[in-house]
């Protein structure tokens, strides 16, 4: 009888050992599915830990397989210095081995551990606070990601076996989401990288020395840019369109010290009156029809960095009147909202409009008109820098034939004396449309003048180039090509009429039609 009831006693206690460990187990997987915070998730299951197995103290340590270094990413009964101090190498201590070798350990005493380290210095040796120690391997498939570490009190009547066990099936649990907490660690690391990248190649792309001309209107306004990046001066930049302002905008921020903040862009002629308040200074959400939520604008947005704001005389005087504020006072509230929020930005205003006709004709504001202009710099038009042309076009030229993987290497004679008389009404952007168009067209090597635009070819619209009649440009379209097929050759009559496919008789007599000497090209 008595033994019988010892044997129902023991059914008992195990089926309530058994049943406590599946509430602990259910806690934890409660626990991780709590927080998408995920360091918040696994504080919660050492805790749980700590509550359920008598832990005293247990950490959560993590691999990083680059420096091949262990730390701790969360802990429970260790100061907040330690664990941000404490590090392990590969196959160093306890915890390093386990990592390392990928089995499970458990220790019935600390203190006859010879391999303990206690880094955390949070472990005592004394009788009183002996402690038995278990650390289970965190594992990804079959590589080893970090580890649990548990210290519990000693008790000689606890089957470490058993312990083990529960603590593996812990960390598998567990093991989704330190994955998780790994990559998402990564992510970020490369998403930093990918911005100090990027910013990097802002920076080098908008260096002053990248803007493309030597002229000297040109370095006077290299100069203008040099002497005010590195003020909070609001700087005014006027000019033609197609001229640089947006570049040289650009080059203003990105070498200025507010370099690591936003460069944030408005083109006011391109949003509708109504809306561009809101654009610039958000809304409250319900402030007017379609608001359904709050809505940060540019201004905050581009807090502590830079706001450029294009076209700035397409502004309606209501606008008007909330930028000048901005610019005087650093503050401004939310379309439909109370709460003043104060602003650090740097302005870089631009326009092609004549500023001074506008306020004089009360369509611009004389106030912020004086406001903005405290540093102005003048763009000039490509008619004014004409030595500046063929190095936009050398420049163009290049980028396009890498964009469109074409071996072009120069432009031909004639397609440069075309380029240089035409009176570029649309600048360097003209130049540019123009060259990715001959680049598209051109199936040689060099850029003929018949890859060029009509506009320029045909001297109508630019009113420099005389009517040829159909003799005449059948002979300059000759000359061209033997001049360029006798420079491809440096001056071999032989191989430049096999370039042009006719015979070297012919090709002799049409280059002292034209008077091309051919020794001038050796």
């Amino acid at each position: 009888m008595l033994t019988l009831t010892v044997l129902t006693g023991n059914i008992i206690m195990a089926e309530i050992k058994r049943i406590e460990e599946v509430t602990l187990l259910y806690e934890i997987s409660l626990a991780l599915n709590e927080h998408l915070d995920l360091k918040k998730s696994l504080y919660k299951v050492l805790d749980i830990l700590s509550t359920s197995l008598d832990m005293v103290r247990g950490t959560i340590t993590i691999l990083d397989p680059l420096r091949n270094e262990i730390y701790i990413e969360v802990a429970h009964g260790i100061s907040r210095t330690a664990v941000s101090k404490v590090k392990y190498k590969l196959g160093e201590g306890i915890t390093g081995r386990v990592i390392q070798s990928g089995k499970g350990i458990a220790i019935s005493k600390i203190s006859d551990e010879p391999h303990f380290l206690n880094r955390t210095a949070s472990r005592r040796s004394k009788t009183s606070e002996e402690l038995s120690f278990f650390c289970i391997p965190i594992k990804k498939g079959n590589r080893v990601i970090g580890a649990l570490s548990v210290d519990r009190p000693f008790d000689e009547n606890y089957h470490l076996k058993e312990g083990r066990k529960l603590l593996s099936v812990v960390a598998t649990m567990v093991a989704q989401h330190v994955i998780n907490l790994e990559t998402i660690r990564l992510d970020k690391e490369q998403l930093r990288e990918e911005n100090r990248r990027l910013r990097k190649r802002l920076e080098d792309k908008y260096r002053i020395t990248n803007i493309i001309g030597n002229s000297n209107k040109m370095r006077e306004v290299y100069h203008m840019i040099s002497q005010v990046s590195k003020s909070n001066a609001t700087v005014l930049i006027r000019g033609e369109s197609g001229t640089g302002k947006e570049l040289a905008a650009h080059s203003i921020h990105y070498n200025s010290h507010r370099v690591k903040n936003a460069f944030v862009k408005v083109n006011c002629a391109a949003l509708p009156a109504n809306l561009i308040e809101s654009e610039l200074f958000g809304h409250e959400k319900g402030a007017f029809t379609g608001a359904i939520r709050q809505k940060p604008g540019k201004f905050e947005l581009a807090n502590k960095g830079t706001i450029f704001l294009d076209e700035i005389g397409a502004l309606d005087l209501e606008v008007q009147a909330s930028l000048l504020r901005v610019l005087q006072e650093k503050e401004f509230e939310r379309v439909g909202g109370h709460k003043t929020i104060k602003t650090d930005v740097r302005v870089i205003a631009a326009t092609n409009k004549n500023l001074e006709e506008a306020v004089e004709e009360n369509s611009f504001r004389g106030d912020l008109y004086y406001r903005l202009n405290v540093f102005p710099i003048y763009m000039p038009p490509l008619r004014e820098r004409k030595t500046d042309i063929l190095l936009l076009a050398d420049h163009f030229l290049e980028k396009y034939s890498q964009e469109n993987d074409k071996d072009i290497r120069r432009l031909s004679t004639p397609a440069i004396d075309m380029l240089m008389n035409y009176h570029w009404p649309g600048n360097v952007r003209e130049v540019e449309n123009c060259i990715e168009r001959a680049v598209l067209l051109c199936e040689e090597g060099v850029v003929h003048s018949y890859h060029l635009p009509p506009t320029l070819q045909t001297g109508v619209e630019s009113d420099t180039l005389p009517a040829l009649s159909l003799e005449d440009a059948v002979g300059n379209l000759e000359r061209e090509m033997i001049i360029d097929a006798l420079k491809n050759t440096y001056g071999n009559i032989t191989q430049a009429a096999e370039i042009l496919q006719t015979t070297v008789r012919k090709f002799a007599y049409k280059a002292q039609k034209h008077d091309i000497d051919y020794k001038q090209y050796r």
